[in-house]
Order: structure tokens, then C-alpha cells, then sequence
């Protein structure tokens, strides 16, 4: 039996239709790929300075050591410098954590723990010479 012209007609008409809708969409997806390819960049074409400045490092409570210093805390992330601080008096090291981590000049520091800034200067400057030390000598493996 033989299809009727009208019908035929609409058979053509539909399948035009399908391919016409199926040409649109391959177009709109490539029109989209190409500008979010104009818009994003490959992390592969980066350098590595560029990566660097979009990187993020998780920080884990574990990664953390505190220090109790005039009634705050202070946290320090590098385990050997953790370890070597905990070797300091309470005194020494609080000098060293407020100096450095809190960037408190010696004025400031003698201010606040009703000390000579020259004490402060002589402790932190001891303080850094024994850290020196003990970093030294955990490295050489000659830990006590």
C-alpha cells in the first residue's frame, strides 16, 4: 500500500522539523562552548606562579600547635618549630610568639609584661640563637 501524499507530506515536514532542531542545538551547544572557553582558562596553560595564587591548602586542627600567650592564644602550623618553642621557658617564648607572630615591637612587648626593653631585646635575641639551635641539631639527627 502505498503512503498518501498528504501523509508523506507530513512525514517530510516532521523530519525537517527534527533535523532543523537537531542542527540549532549542535549550534547553541558550540556557541556555548566557545564562549565559556573565551571565559574559563585550562589549569594546565597556568604557571606555576598563577597556580599558586589560586591554590588552597586545607587547614586541619591537627596541623595547629597553640600557645597561651597573655591570655590569648597563638597558633603555630610547623610541627619542628612547634616543638622547639615548647623547649623555651614560658617567659622566653612568650617574647618570641609576641614578636614575631603578633608582630609587637620590644616597646610594646616590655609593656606589656612590665619588663626593660632591653630585657626584651636580649631575651628575644637568646630566645632565637637557642631556637637556631635546636632546629640545627634536629636536622643533623642529633636530637638528645
Amino acid at each position: 500500500m502505498k503512503p498518501q501524499f498528504n501523509e508523506l507530506q507530513k512525514a517530510q515536514a516532521f523530519d525537517s522539523y527534527c533535523k532543523k532542531i537537531l542542527k540549532y542545538a549542535a549550534r547553541d551547544y558550540y556557541e556555548k562552548k566557545r564562549r565559556q572557553g573565551d571565559r574559563e582558562a585550562s589549569l594546565s596553560g597556568l604557571t606555576d606562579k598563577e597556580l599558586l595564587q589560586i591554590a588552597v591548602t586545607d587547614k586541619y586542627f591537627t596541623d595547629e600547635y597553640a600557645f597561651d600567650v597573655l591570655g590569648g592564644k597563638v597558633s603555630v602550623t610547623d610541627y619542628e618549630l612547634a616543638e622547639a618553642l615548647s623547649e623555651l621557658t614560658v617567659d622566653w617564648r612568650e617574647i618570641v610568639l609576641l614578636a614575631y607572630f603578633l608582630d609587637m615591637t620590644d616597646k610594646e612587648i616590655a609593656e606589656r609584661l612590665s619588663l626593660a626593653r632591653s630585657t626584651v631585646a636580649y631575651r628575644r635575641t637568646s630566645s632565637l640563637k637557642k631556637l637556631r639551635k635546636i632546629l640545627e641539631e634536629r636536622e643533623d639527627g642529633t636530637d638528645e
